[in-house]
């Protein structure tokens, strides 16, 4: 058994202290205005004020979707082609991104395809895309094509 001299002795883990006793007395270290200073809003009881409240001024978040060109946080990014430039390509094939790399039609495939609906198509093609557009869409299965949702 270890020995323990009053020096040594500390509040076992996990053990609360008191809670201070706001203006009682000067003997107690809080008394009078109790840490709050003498006059203003911040030392008024009930004292804080809302989150996000700016003391009457036109809060930011109140400010902010007033305002013009505010980035999409999020957005969704596409490799696009058009569909006239799927025109070039024999018919019954299935086009997929990485085919369309192969073929040149694509140089940098760092996103997901979108087929977007520019110029005419007469080739029947099986397209394989993230998104189609609906002219797009009309377009291919115009041409008797069909087109699949890929992940």
């Amino acid at each position: 058994m270890t020995s323990f001299s009053l020096d040594s002795l500390k509040p076992q883990a996990g053990a609360r202290r008191r809670k201070t006793r706001k203006g009682r007395g000067i003997a107690a270290g809080q008394g009078a205005s109790c840490g709050f200073g003498m006059r203003g809003q911040k030392s008024r009881s009930g004292r804080p004020t809302r989150p996000g409240f700016e003391g009457g001024q036109m809060p930011l978040y109140r400010r902010v979707p007033k305002l013009k060109h505010f980035q999409l946080v999020n957005p969704t990014y596409y490799t696009v082609i058009n569909v006239g430039k799927l025109a070039e390509l024999t018919a019954g094939t299935t086009v997929t991104l990485d085919s369309l790399v192969k073929e040149g039609l694509i140089t940098n495939p760092k996103y997901p395809l979108k087929v977007l609906g520019d110029g005419d198509l007469n080739v029947k093609l099986d397209i394989q895309a993230a998104a189609f557009t609906a002219s797009a869409r009309a377009k291919i299965e115009a041409a008797g094509g069909s087109c699949d949702i890929t992940g």
